[in-house]
Protein backbone atom coordinates (compact mmCIF):
# COMPACT_ATOMS: atom_id res chain seq x y z
CA UNK A 1 0.00 0.00 0.00
CA UNK A 2 0.98 3.05 -0.55
CA UNK A 3 1.83 5.87 1.89
CA UNK A 4 -0.76 8.79 1.76
CA UNK A 5 0.21 11.65 1.21
CA UNK A 6 -0.70 15.39 2.43
CA UNK A 7 -1.24 18.11 -0.04
CA UNK A 8 1.66 20.61 -0.55
CA UNK A 9 1.34 23.89 0.56
CA UNK A 10 1.64 26.55 -1.77
CA UNK A 11 2.86 29.88 -1.11
CA UNK A 12 4.05 33.67 -2.57
CA UNK A 13 7.04 33.01 -5.44
CA UNK A 14 8.22 36.21 -5.65
CA UNK A 15 10.18 37.20 -9.38
CA UNK A 16 12.78 39.30 -10.39
CA UNK A 17 11.98 42.58 -10.75
CA UNK A 18 9.10 43.90 -8.51
CA UNK A 19 9.00 46.95 -6.09
CA UNK A 20 9.35 47.39 -2.61
CA UNK A 21 8.56 49.18 0.08
CA UNK A 22 9.73 49.08 3.82
CA UNK A 23 7.85 51.34 6.82
CA UNK A 24 8.96 49.86 10.38
CA UNK A 25 8.21 53.14 12.07
CA UNK A 26 5.99 55.80 12.44
CA UNK A 27 2.60 54.44 11.71
CA UNK A 28 0.24 54.23 9.85
CA UNK A 29 1.73 52.45 6.77
CA UNK A 30 1.25 54.55 4.04
CA UNK A 31 -0.67 52.31 2.08
CA UNK A 32 0.03 54.69 -0.96
CA UNK A 33 3.36 54.09 -2.01
CA UNK A 34 3.09 52.49 -5.37
CA UNK A 35 5.07 49.56 -4.96
CA UNK A 36 4.82 45.89 -5.71
CA UNK A 37 5.25 44.78 -2.17
CA UNK A 38 5.04 46.11 1.01
CA UNK A 39 7.49 45.38 3.94
CA UNK A 40 5.45 46.37 7.88
CA UNK A 41 6.43 45.52 11.09
CA UNK A 42 4.02 42.39 12.54
CA UNK A 43 2.94 44.14 15.94
CA UNK A 44 2.36 47.70 14.55
CA UNK A 45 -0.61 46.53 11.80
CA UNK A 46 -3.43 44.53 12.05
CA UNK A 47 -5.60 42.55 9.34
CA UNK A 48 -7.15 45.55 7.97
CA UNK A 49 -3.76 46.90 7.48
CA UNK A 50 -2.38 43.91 5.43
CA UNK A 51 -6.08 43.58 3.64
CA UNK A 52 -5.98 47.20 2.57
CA UNK A 53 -2.53 46.24 0.70
CA UNK A 54 -3.92 43.45 -0.96
CA UNK A 55 -7.12 45.18 -2.01
CA UNK A 56 -4.44 47.15 -3.89
CA UNK A 57 -2.85 44.21 -5.24
CA UNK A 58 0.56 44.02 -3.05
CA UNK A 59 2.01 41.49 -1.69
CA UNK A 60 3.09 41.74 2.33
CA UNK A 61 6.31 40.58 3.87
CA UNK A 62 5.90 40.14 7.90
CA UNK A 63 8.57 41.99 9.39
CA UNK A 64 10.28 40.08 13.07
CA UNK A 65 13.35 39.70 14.25
CA UNK A 66 14.37 36.16 15.44
CA UNK A 67 17.46 37.29 16.28
CA UNK A 68 17.27 39.66 18.75
CA UNK A 69 15.18 40.27 22.00
CA UNK A 70 13.21 43.64 21.67
CA UNK A 71 11.81 45.40 25.42
CA UNK A 72 9.35 47.13 23.86
CA UNK A 73 7.50 43.26 22.27
CA UNK A 74 3.96 41.95 23.86
CA UNK A 75 5.97 38.72 23.86
CA UNK A 76 9.17 39.88 25.70
CA UNK A 77 8.20 38.56 28.56
CA UNK A 78 8.43 34.94 27.49
CA UNK A 79 11.56 34.59 26.80
CA UNK A 80 14.10 32.66 29.26
CA UNK A 81 17.08 34.73 30.57
CA UNK A 82 19.31 31.83 29.25
CA UNK A 83 18.74 33.29 25.83
CA UNK A 84 19.33 36.67 26.33
CA UNK A 85 22.52 37.44 25.25
CA UNK A 86 24.94 40.84 24.80
CA UNK A 87 23.41 43.91 24.26
CA UNK A 88 22.78 44.69 20.68
CA UNK A 89 25.13 47.63 19.76
CA UNK A 90 23.85 50.45 18.23
CA UNK A 91 20.04 49.58 19.66
CA UNK A 92 18.89 50.37 22.72
CA UNK A 93 16.60 47.64 24.28
CA UNK A 94 18.16 45.13 22.30
CA UNK A 95 20.21 42.03 23.11
CA UNK A 96 21.38 39.31 20.94
CA UNK A 97 19.57 35.36 21.24
CA UNK A 98 21.41 32.07 22.13
CA UNK A 99 19.98 30.49 18.53
CA UNK A 100 21.65 27.14 19.34
CA UNK A 101 18.35 26.79 21.38
CA UNK A 102 15.27 26.29 19.39
CA UNK A 103 13.64 24.82 22.20
CA UNK A 104 13.08 27.37 24.10
CA UNK A 105 13.23 29.49 21.04
CA UNK A 106 10.53 27.70 19.59
CA UNK A 107 7.10 28.72 20.77
CA UNK A 108 7.88 32.75 20.68
CA UNK A 109 9.08 31.92 17.08
CA UNK A 110 6.36 29.78 15.51
CA UNK A 111 3.46 32.06 17.74
CA UNK A 112 4.76 35.13 15.82
CA UNK A 113 4.64 32.91 12.47
CA UNK A 114 1.13 31.89 13.14
CA UNK A 115 0.59 35.89 13.93
CA UNK A 116 1.49 36.64 10.43
CA UNK A 117 -0.14 33.53 8.70
CA UNK A 118 -3.33 34.96 11.10
CA UNK A 119 -3.29 38.34 9.90
CA UNK A 120 -3.32 37.57 6.06
CA UNK A 121 0.52 38.59 5.17
CA UNK A 122 2.34 36.72 2.45
CA UNK A 123 6.04 35.98 3.86
CA UNK A 124 8.29 36.69 6.78
CA UNK A 125 11.59 39.03 7.07
CA UNK A 126 13.66 37.41 9.43
CA UNK A 127 15.54 40.25 10.50
CA UNK A 128 19.17 39.49 12.48
CA UNK A 129 19.39 36.30 10.99
CA UNK A 130 22.77 37.34 10.68
CA UNK A 131 24.72 36.70 14.24
CA UNK A 132 27.69 34.17 14.05
CA UNK A 133 29.66 37.17 12.93
CA UNK A 134 28.56 39.29 15.97
CA UNK A 135 29.62 39.67 19.63
CA UNK A 136 26.82 38.21 20.63
CA UNK A 137 28.04 36.69 24.41
CA UNK A 138 27.34 32.90 23.03
CA UNK A 139 29.48 30.83 20.98
CA UNK A 140 27.28 30.27 17.89
CA UNK A 141 29.24 28.99 14.80
CA UNK A 142 28.17 29.18 11.05
CA UNK A 143 26.27 25.52 11.49
CA UNK A 144 23.96 27.30 14.65
CA UNK A 145 22.82 30.04 12.74
CA UNK A 146 22.21 27.90 9.26
CA UNK A 147 20.61 25.29 11.17
CA UNK A 148 18.15 28.07 12.87
CA UNK A 149 17.47 29.64 9.54
CA UNK A 150 17.09 26.11 7.66
CA UNK A 151 14.72 25.68 10.74
CA UNK A 152 12.70 28.73 10.35
CA UNK A 153 12.18 28.49 6.56
CA UNK A 154 10.63 25.39 7.19
CA UNK A 155 8.40 26.24 9.84
CA UNK A 156 7.17 29.50 7.83
CA UNK A 157 6.66 27.21 4.46
CA UNK A 158 5.06 24.98 6.60
CA UNK A 159 2.26 27.98 7.01
CA UNK A 160 1.91 28.78 3.39
CA UNK A 161 4.37 32.27 3.94
CA UNK A 162 7.42 32.95 1.98
CA UNK A 163 10.74 33.67 3.80
CA UNK A 164 13.78 36.07 2.73
CA UNK A 165 16.92 35.50 3.39
CA UNK A 166 18.07 39.01 5.56
CA UNK A 167 21.81 39.88 4.85
CA UNK A 168 24.38 37.24 5.89
CA UNK A 169 25.62 37.19 2.59
CA UNK A 170 28.35 33.85 3.61
CA UNK A 171 25.04 31.76 3.85
CA UNK A 172 23.74 32.64 0.70
CA UNK A 173 25.12 29.06 -1.29
CA UNK A 174 23.35 27.27 1.79
CA UNK A 175 19.98 28.99 1.49
CA UNK A 176 19.26 31.04 -1.72
CA UNK A 177 17.86 26.82 -2.84
CA UNK A 178 15.35 26.98 0.08
CA UNK A 179 15.01 30.59 0.63
CA UNK A 180 12.02 32.52 -1.50
CA UNK A 181 14.12 35.97 -2.35
CA UNK A 182 16.68 38.03 -0.26
CA UNK A 183 16.77 41.43 1.64
CA UNK A 184 19.82 43.61 1.78
CA UNK A 185 21.19 46.87 3.62
CA UNK A 186 24.02 48.93 2.36
CA UNK A 187 25.25 46.29 0.13
CA UNK A 188 26.17 48.89 -2.92
CA UNK A 189 27.94 50.92 -0.50
CA UNK A 190 29.84 48.31 0.76
CA UNK A 191 30.57 46.15 -2.21
CA UNK A 192 28.85 43.17 -1.56
CA UNK A 193 25.88 43.01 -3.49
CA UNK A 194 27.41 40.24 -6.18
CA UNK A 195 27.11 37.73 -3.09
CA UNK A 196 23.58 37.86 -3.55
CA UNK A 197 23.24 36.98 -7.10
CA UNK A 198 23.13 33.43 -6.91
CA UNK A 199 18.81 34.55 -6.30
CA UNK A 200 18.62 36.53 -9.13
CA UNK A 201 20.15 33.60 -11.10
CA UNK A 202 17.65 31.66 -9.58
CA UNK A 203 14.51 33.95 -10.52
CA UNK A 204 14.79 34.58 -7.11
CA UNK A 205 14.16 38.59 -6.33
CA UNK A 206 16.83 40.58 -4.07
CA UNK A 207 15.22 43.57 -2.64
CA UNK A 208 17.94 45.78 -1.70
CA UNK A 209 18.01 48.89 0.98
CA UNK A 210 20.62 51.63 0.66
CA UNK A 211 20.54 54.31 3.64
CA UNK A 212 20.69 57.96 3.47
CA UNK A 213 23.16 58.40 6.80
CA UNK A 214 25.96 56.68 4.19
CA UNK A 215 28.06 58.57 1.91
CA UNK A 216 26.78 56.63 -1.19
CA UNK A 217 26.38 57.86 -4.67
CA UNK A 218 23.04 56.24 -4.83
CA UNK A 219 22.62 57.34 -8.59
CA UNK A 220 26.23 54.81 -8.88
CA UNK A 221 24.37 52.23 -7.36
CA UNK A 222 21.23 52.28 -8.97
CA UNK A 223 23.14 51.53 -12.42
CA UNK A 224 25.06 48.61 -10.55
CA UNK A 225 21.82 47.61 -9.11
CA UNK A 226 19.93 47.75 -12.95
CA UNK A 227 22.37 45.60 -14.11
CA UNK A 228 22.25 42.95 -11.36
CA UNK A 229 18.14 43.24 -11.89
CA UNK A 230 17.98 43.95 -8.20
CA UNK A 231 14.68 45.65 -6.77
CA UNK A 232 16.99 48.82 -5.12
CA UNK A 233 15.07 51.74 -2.71
CA UNK A 234 16.89 54.29 -0.75
CA UNK A 235 15.55 54.72 3.35
CA UNK A 236 16.17 56.46 6.08
CA UNK A 237 17.64 54.06 8.76
CA UNK A 238 14.51 54.72 10.85
CA UNK A 239 12.29 52.79 8.13
CA UNK A 240 10.30 55.47 8.00
CA UNK A 241 7.76 55.78 4.72
CA UNK A 242 10.29 58.21 3.08
CA UNK A 243 11.86 56.43 -0.02
CA UNK A 244 13.32 57.31 -3.09
CA UNK A 245 13.16 54.44 -5.88
CA UNK A 246 15.67 53.12 -8.49
CA UNK A 247 14.44 54.59 -11.78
Amino acid sequence: MPHPTSTPVAWWRPQVGLTWQWQLSEPPVDTSIDANVYDIDIFDNDASVVADLHARGRKVICYISVGSWEDWRPDKDQYLSEVLGKEYEGWPGEKWLDVRRIDLLAPIMLARLDLCKAKGFDAVEPDNMEIHTNDTGFPITYEDQLKYALWLADEAHKRGLAIGQKNAADQVKDLADVFDFAITEDYFYYGDAESMLPYIKAGKPVFAAEYTDLPGDFAAFCEKSKQLKFSTILKNRGLDAWLQICP
